[in-house]
């Protein structure tokens, strides 16, 4: 299997947050498991959104979901390392866009990982996935659109 390749220009990126490594974080190989940065990168975009007003415009039935997820490691994090998550998004089309993370080590500038996470809104009781609001898209007036 080809190895996959994430690269993201650096006009993308709007916000930035710190995570500190837990303990609880480690693998058996001591340094950070895939799920708990999943976890974290989880977190990070959960901020991202809250940060940009995302929580205040949902309704009581429609909501982002993530569709897919990918990672690449570039290098170990491990406990009580702080990392900065760096966030941005791009790439909008008619039911959502990207979500995409740079994972740095402040301390030695160190790249730990890229991610992206695709993303579409959902109305939850109509069980469809439905197009992206106008007040989402304007919050973000210089993402473009791959429509």
């Amino acid at each position: 299997m080809a190895r996959i390749q994430l690269q993201f220009p650096e006009d993308q990126f709007y916000y930035s947050t710190h995570l500190t490594v837990r303990v609880t974080d480690i693998n058996g190989a001591n340094h950070l498991a895939n799920d708990s940065m999943i976890s974290m990168i989880s977190e990070a975009r959960a901020r991202f959104l809250f940060d940009a007003g995302i929580e205040d415009m949902k309704d009581a039935h429609t909501s982002i979901i993530v569709t897919d997820l990918a990672t690449t490691y570039r290098a170990e994090a491990y406990a009580r390392d702080q990392l900065c998550f760096e966030v941005g998004i791009m790439d909008f089309n008619k039911y959502g866009g990207d979500i995409i993370f740079r994972i740095t080590r402040p301390a030695d500038g160190a790249l730990v990982a890229m991610a992206k996470s695709g993303f579409v809104f959902f109305n939850y009781e109509t069980k469809k996935v439905v197009p992206m609001p106008q007040a989402f898209r304007n919050k973000f007036p210089n993402v473009n659109a791959v429509d």
